[in-house]
């Protein structure tokens, strides 16, 4: 029993945490299958997850925990990266990692169109072939524009004038904005005054209290106390608070997902203590304010020519690829 108790226990697990992803993904699939064939629909955002299969790969192999992708009818799919990359180059690496294994992806999809014919393929592969195109293009938050901040940062200046042209060629209000964000952000970064993002970030705790303190000392849910604390990053990137509330006796620690200036680490608020157990739940409160390493861009060059030539490279294999199927009229979903 309780062996499948437990069985039960990873199965409930596992379905939470793939249910929302599985979830999104059928929902786009049906949404697609509203206007294309259900071939299509299904091999479509097929290709999309393989997409940001290669994110969350490359991520893994950077040691930065993501999160499982979410699919958005018509917009696409997105994963979180729950810590902030560290420099250009590992920032470069993730976002390098969705068009190499989708294009990979839509070459497949070709290669099965030469083998069965099926014309269904071809269009997959010509959609697949122009999404990872699309996404190379050298502008935040696009990953072009991420591969490009490893290469040279005066690249961006290219995506803000072909961005125009994009938008005009297919339609796309929602690259319009892409575009508009892209620019805002790059005056920022490069003219305008460079302002500290606060960062918070809050914990929930149960610890071990001594009956024999005043009652006054846990009353109150709203009231505000200061802790001493420590901050370090530990050997995979990660970093870390970590605090003592000394009466209590406790130790405990709060993950940052990026790099940041700790100005307080304070307890927020103490529920009502359990006097069977003499254990009481707080929350605990980081604030800061985050920060770029100034050698954020600085990237070797032998690492600056890898990048440049692998971007130029996958962005030539995949216009041909797309001006092949183009020329064999295989480009729309029948």
């Amino acid at each position: 029993m309780l062996f499948l108790l437990s069985k039960g226990k990873g199965l409930l697990l596992a379905l939470l945490k793939f249910g929302k992803p599985l979830i999104s993904m059928a929902v786009t699939v049906g949404a697609y299958a509203l206007v294309y064939p259900w071939t299509f629909a299904l091999g479509f955002v097929a290709l999309i997850f393989v997409h940001e299969m290669g994110h969350v790969f490359a991520a893994k192999r950077k040691g930065l925990p993501v999160s499982a992708p979410f699919f958005i009818p018509f917009l696409g799919a997105l994963i979180l990266l729950k810590r902030h990359p560290k420099d250009a180059e590992t920032e470069a690496a993730v976002a390098i990692g969705g068009p190499m294994l989708g294009s990979l992806g839509a070459l497949v999809c070709f290669l099965i169109g030469q083998w069965t014919g099926y014309e269904v393929w071809y269009a997959l592969a010509y959609v697949g072939f122009f999404l990872n195109l699309l996404n190379l293009l050298p502008m935040n938050p696009l990953d072009g524009g991420r591969i490009i901040g490893a290469v040279s940062r005066w690249l961006w200046a290219v995506g803000a004038v072909v961005g125009p042209f994009v938008v005009w060629y297919t339609q796309s209000f929602l690259f319009g904005i892409i575009w508009i964000w892209f620019l805002w952000q790059m005056y920022k970064q490069f003219f305008g005054k460079k302002k500290a993002q606060p960062v918070f970030v809050e914990g929930v705790y149960e610890a071990e209290y001594d009956p024999n303190l005043p009652g006054w000392f846990l009353s109150g849910q709203s009231h505000r106390r200061e802790l001493p604390f420590t901050a370090y990053c530990r050997m995979d990137g990660q970093h870390v608070a970590e605090f003592q509330w000394e009466p209590l006796s406790f130790k405990g620690e709060l993950e940052i997902n990026q790099p940041c200036t700790i100005n307080s680490v304070s307890i927020v608020q103490v529920g009502s203590p359990d006097e069977d157990r003499n254990r009481v739940r707080f929350t605990v409160r980081l604030e800061g304010e985050a920060h770029q390493a100034d050698n954020y861009y600085v990237v070797p060059t032998r690492v600056r020519w890898r990048y440049g030539l692998m971007y130029g490279g996958l962005a030539l294999f995949l216009g041909y690829m797309m001006w092949v199927i183009h020329e064999m009229g295989l480009t729309a979903p029948q």
